[in-house]
């Protein structure tokens, strides 16, 4: 008879074997959960074969997964909108003149344009196309613009809001509106400090950089009226949800109807703009929940193993010191995230490291502290694997736009803000007020 460790070990192999096979992820841990259901009842189907009857439908009768078409279909209109753009020339006009003002532009644009569309790879793909032709019009070197649109990229899913912190909520039972609440200090420092790497790199290297040209304060003011929409959105959406006069499903169905009224006027729903952006989002979806099934499937199969309190009970009575234990879980999402996706491992993992969290003593945070401050650090972590090479998606979206690049050069471009990645999770993990200051 093997023990729940072997079982869970096993079928966790069977995920990684059929991933570098480059089977989808979802299908992976489908496949995965049924070796795991079928090594604990022995071969008997009869209770895999009532979960997967049942599995479906209580899943997705739950309300809260409801948002995530609507939070998809917004960025969807965003894209069709001519956001990305407006956002973009905006952030050019104000900072654009500074040294490395352009490269800074495009990590404030891809900012702003997270806080609408909740995708890091939409982020990467949009901000590549209106980004990197500016940045190469102005002579910035391919490390410094590839770099910047890859790392900037990565903050589609940090800054609320955000499709993996509303799959972490759902998983942890944690406030969707206090997550995104205290996701937005963090987000800010992350925009503060790919500034503080562009300005360093562009000292370096752009001395044959032509500058863009200063613009007058009755420019500026004038470019705060294209993106005004952005602004409403953001705070619809936030401070609805904080303030309690509307709940998630409420701002969401709110946002998207606001950015497919700013895409109509923009013209992005002429022609065949609306189709786009519903099939966009039907595809988008249908990724999203195969990848919510299967790690419902795996994740049900390992908790039926015993393998999550069978580590949670092994890290308490370990001896290792609380902050070891956490930085070994933080080692591991940074080696994950060279083979999977953001969602994947948040669904993968969290049923998995939750319990181990909640049984350490960390900072002396209560529960519900500790809850919302680990949503933070992992998915600060997780995005880091959107630029991690081997198989970081953002690496790949920046090369295919940029004229002439190597995966190579995006690699190497990349290493600096990785190192301000790094600085900003030490700094959330061991000052928690960062990311708790604004919950009261």
């Amino acid at each position: 008879m093997m023990s729940g460790l072997d079982i869970g070990g096993l079928a966790l192999g069977v995920l990684l074997l059929l991933l570098g096979l480059r089977l989808h992820v979802g299908v992976g841990m489908l496949v995965a959960g049924m070796v795991c259901y079928l090594l604990v009842n022995e071969g008997d189907t009869s209770a895999l074969l009532f979960t997967i009857n049942n599995l479906v439908y209580t899943r997705f009768s739950s309300y809260d997964l409801a948002v995530i078409p609507l939070f998809v279909l917004m960025g969807q209109f965003a894209i069709h909108g001519g956001l990305s753009r407006a956002l973009f020339r905006a952030s050019a006009t104000w900072i654009g003149h500074w040294r490395g003002g352009l490269a800074m532009s495009a990590a404030g644009a891809c900012a702003g344009f997270g806080a609408i569309c909740g995708s890091s790879l939409a982020t990467a793909t949009t901000m590549s196309q209106v980004a990197l032709p500016e940045l190469e019009r102005h002579h910035y070197g391919k490390r410094l613009a590839t770099g910047t649109v890859a790392a900037a990229g990565t903050l589609g899913i940090l800054i609320p809001p955000s499709v993996p912190l509303i799959v972490y909520a759902v998983l942890t039972q944690v406030s969707i509106a206090k997550l995104f609440m205290a996701a937005i200090l963090p987000g800010i420092v992350a925009v503060l400090g790919y500034f503080v790497v562009i300005r360093i790199m562009a000292m370096k290297t752009m001395r044959d950089v032509e500058r863009a040209p200063k613009h007058s304060w009755a420019e500026r003011l004038t470019s705060l009226r294209e993106i005004a929409p952005v602004l409403l959105i953001f705070g619809v959406v936030i401070f609805g949800l904080y303030g309690g006069w509307a709940n998630l499903t409420e701002a969401a169905s709110i946002g998207a109807a606001a950015c497919g009224v700013y895409a109509a006027w923009r013209g992005g729903m002429r022609g065949d703009g609306l189709y786009r952006s519903l099939l966009g989002t039907a595809e988008a979806t249908a990724m999203i929940y195969l990848v919510v099934i299967g790690a419902d499937l795996l994740n049900s199969g390992l908790a039926l193993s015993q393998l999550p309190f069978e580590l949670a009970d092994w890290a308490s009575g370990s001896g290792l010191a609380p902050l070891t234990v956490l930085l070994l879980i933080l080692l591991i999402y940074l080696v994950l995230g060279c083979v999977m996706d953001s969602l994947s491992m948040i669904l993968l993992t969290i049923p998995i490291f939750f319990p181990i969290i909640m049984q350490l003593d960390l900072f002396g945070l209560t529960g519900p502290e500790k809850a919302i401050w680990f949503g933070i650090v992992a998915l600060m972590v997780v995005e880091i694997g959107l630029i991690t090479p081997p198989m970081g998606m953002n690496l790949f979206i920046v090369q295919k736009y940029s004229r002439n690049t190597s995966l190579g050069t995006v690699s190497r471009g990349i290493v600096p803000f990785l190192g301000a990645d790094m600085v900003r999770i030490a700094v959330v993990v061991f000052v928690p007020a960062l990311s708790l200051a604004w919950l009261g």
